[in-house]
């Protein structure tokens, strides 16, 4: 038994008998967190195989969260797998804490009811983890969506940085204006060149920074140019032109 199948049983012996989750809610923070969870995407289509033969959509805490389908049923409603396949992702939802193994004396998933046919004892697997550690999937749900979001927001910035600098040194070098455009065009490639296929998101932030500090160079350079208080920069250039222009 591993400490985080331990620590399941001990929170779910700690549920707050209160607590109400629906389970498919909290079902789509397990998947979209499953990389910081553990999960993975066979693991969890079991797992949602297992939350479909619960009858109840919404868990409370002290219900009875026990499951106990065959391989069989559990095969044909995650899609099919082998009985291996099978077996390897169970055990990956009872190594994440998702579910709780509670097997019966000889191994069996099964039910044992009363005299009034009310469920005595349930031997499978316990889902009270879902409703235990629903605001914990939540958590890190919203963590990798806002971490995909700031991805995106770097990456928007290093091609925004990229098609300006472009821009404004094509600009500086057509109108022949004074400065070491070669300098800043190789200072480009270089960054340019260094931008990851794949990487984490901090490595975007990196580059993205790089190109905004040559971005702005670039800027200034422009701009002190046609800043009319320099007139004597913008007569200068006058003067080339007028002398390309004779004929």
């Amino acid at each position: 038994m591993t400490l985080g199948m331990m620590a399941a049983q001990v929170a779910a012996k700690a549920v707050d008998k209160d607590a109400t989750v629906h389970k498919w809610h909290v079902f789509q923070h397990v998947r979209e967190a499953r990389d910081a969870v553990g999960a993975t995407d066979r693991a969890l289509a079991i797992l949602n195989a297992l939350l479909s033969f619960h009858p109840d959509t919404a868990f409370n805490g002290d219900s009875d969260l026990v499951v106990f389908p065959s391989n069989e049923q559990l095969i044909s409603r995650a899609n099919g797998m082998s009985p291996a396949t099978l077996r390897r992702h169970l055990a990956v939802l009872v190594q994440c804490g998702l579910v709780i193994r509670r097997d019966s004396p000889n191994g069996k998933r099964f039910a044992r009811k009363g005299p009034n046919g009310e469920i005595e004892q349930a031997y499978g697997f316990d889902l009270t983890p879902i409703v235990v550690r629903a605001q914990e999937f939540k958590d890190l749900a919203e963590a990798v969506v806002a971490e995909r979001r700031a991805l995106k927001l770097a990456k928007e910035r290093i091609t925004l940085c990229r098609r300006d600098i472009v821009k404004m040194i094509a600009t500086g070098i057509d109108e022949a204006i004074p400065a070491d455009w070669r300098g800043f065009q190789r200072a480009y490639e270089n960054i340019a060149g260094r931008i990851p296929r794949t990487a984490p998101r901090q490595s975007y932030d990196a580059i993205a920074g790089e190109l905004e500090a040559l971005w702005l160079e670039v800027q200034n350079t422009l701009e002190t140019f046609v800043n009319p208080h320099n007139e004597n920069a913008n007569e200068s250039h006058s003067e080339r032109h007028i002398q390309n222009s004779k004929p």
